[in-house]
């Protein structure tokens, strides 16, 4: 979590489950913090939704049991949300751990998941873009995991390679 003061609140966001059954769950729950105003700030790095990142602010629709729903992005915190299967061994935790503190000496925070051998990364836009997207196309190259972009910036596409 990237440690917003406030009070936390979970924020349910809707997914679209693919054919293959991917993402495994169709509502991811979010910490963030509520602002008022039927807006949030969400303070972890999602796992499954695409679009939104840590630190971007939400507007968020309550259910008539008082669940928070997540709704348009209000304003987008500049942060991408990549995140990576872990192939090297198996995706073990000692794998994941050492993927979390190479990304985190570029300037990224996150977290691994064991059950699908995930990491999931948040980068802010003070972190070092150009060597995170190197490093990631190497360690994919060298078969060390597969990555995706949840949610990325106009600063992170310019990264891309011609």
């Amino acid at each position: 979590m990237t440690s917003i003061s406030g009070d936390h609140v979970k924020v349910h966001f809707r997914m679209d489950v693919e054919e293959e059954g991917w993402p495994p769950a169709s509502v991811e729950s979010l910490w963030a913090v509520d602002l008022g105003d039927d807006s949030v700030q969400l303070d972890n790095t999602p796992w499954f939704v695409r679009g939104v990142a840590s630190g971007d602010i939400i507007r968020v629709e309550p259910d008539e049991e008082g669940v928070r729903w997540a709704g348009e992005t209000v304003r987008a915190s500049e942060h991408c949300t990549i995140r990576l299967i872990v192939l090297k061994d198996g995706g073990s935790a000692a794998a994941r751990r050492t993927v979390l503190k190479t990304f985190h000496r570029l300037g990224t925070t996150g977290e691994g998941i064991e059950q699908f051998r995930m990491v999931a990364l948040d980068v802010p836009p003070d972190a070092d873009l150009p060597r995170i997207r190197k490093l990631l196309e190497h360690g994919e190259g060298e078969g060390w995991w597969h990555w995706e972009e949840g949610c990325v910036t106009a600063a992170w596409r310019s990264t891309a390679t011609a």
